[in-house]
């Protein structure tokens, strides 16, 4: 398979077992596999070297962690994971598909674990594929080239560090949206309400298109989440 998934972690012992277990039933070889870990202080790096999937130190910085293993990756393709989801079962034959119909990247819709019943709402708008709807919790294909050629994920993004980068893959239009849908984590809503956690989003969204600093953006997102 000449793909490289890559996984940012930080104290992610809780749920990266779950995701190395889920992609080592398909026929990847561990050595396409890389986490890049920004200096947990709990069990992450012990339940990876455990599973014998290859480990990179980094920075705790997600775009800097994703970027040092998109550039140590052999393969043609990349394939973004974060360590809190789970990609759907079709992952590789969705991965096959791209390649045999020449996309340039590809990604997935949503479904929430649990959490708020609104979230049904958002779901459902990530069939659109617009900006607004799209996330790097929905995990996303991308051919290694085309990644560097729009400039790789932002290191000065301390948040949304994602979004220059998808933006500019809808533009192209050779991004393929499946109808498939990654399951993603609702820890940030534990304590808090539907309303206040889309807020926050709609709020550093809002600032992310004004172009305000990204700094700016994750104090405000923060203070609005309480």
């Amino acid at each position: 398979m000449n793909l490289t998934v890559i996984i940012p972690t930080l104290n992610e012992e809780l749920y990266i077992g779950r995701l190395l277990d889920k992609l080592l039933t398909t026929k990847i070889p561990k050595e396409n596999i890389m986490v890049v870990d920004g200096g947990s202080t709990d069990q992450t790096f012990q339940i990876v070297y455990e599973k014998g999937v290859r480990i990179l130190t980094e920075e705790p910085s997600r775009a800097i962690q994703m970027n040092r293993a998109a550039k140590e990756a052999n393969t043609e393709w990349l394939y973004f994971v974060h360590a809190d989801t789970v990609p759907p079962d079709s992952w590789p034959i969705d991965f096959d598909y791209l390649i045999e119909n020449e996309f340039e990247a590809g990604t997935y819709r949503s479904k929430f674990e649990n959490g708020p019943v609104m979230l049904n709402l958002n779901a459902f708008f990530t069939r659109f594929n617009l900006l607004i709807a799209r996330g790097g919790d929905q995990s996303l294909f991308i051919k290694k080239a085309v990644f560097f050629e729009l400039g790789a994920y932002n290191e000065k993004m301390t948040v949304m560090e994602e979004y220059p980068l998808i933006e500019a893959l809808i533009k192209r239009r050779h991004f393929k949206l499946f109808k498939s849908k990654t399951r993603i984590c609702t820890r940030k809503y534990k304590g808090r309400s539907w309303l206040k956690v889309s807020r926050a989003n709609y709020v550093a969204f809002k600032m992310y298109k004004n172009g305000e600093d990204s700094a700016l953006i994750k104090k405000r997102y923060l203070e609005l989440l309480g």
